[in-house]
């Protein structure tokens, strides 16, 4: 795999910093991605699910126009 301009550019810069610096960078950078990484994870499975979700939420409206739902009961949750 070839290093695109961005990664030659980002490699430059961390190159002239001192390399206590460098590390920092490096672990802040590592932060960031792993944070990258989970936002996607999490995109790609509401992404997965939004199908069922939405047919959920139309069987929730179609069965509280038929009338066969109920309010929620708070109480009867805490027993």
């Amino acid at each position: 795999m070839s290093s695109t301009p961005a990664i030659l550019a980002i490699t430059k810069m961390l190159e002239s910093l001192p390399e206590s610096v460098q590390e920092q960078v490096v672990e802040h950078l590592r932060e960031y991605l792993a944070d990258l990484q989970d936002e996607l994870k999490w995109d790609n499975l509401f992404e997965q699910t939004q199908p069922q979700l939405v047919a959920a939420a139309r069987r929730a409206k179609q069965e509280i126009a038929q009338g066969r739902s109920q309010p929620m009961d708070y109480e009867r949750l805490r027993s």
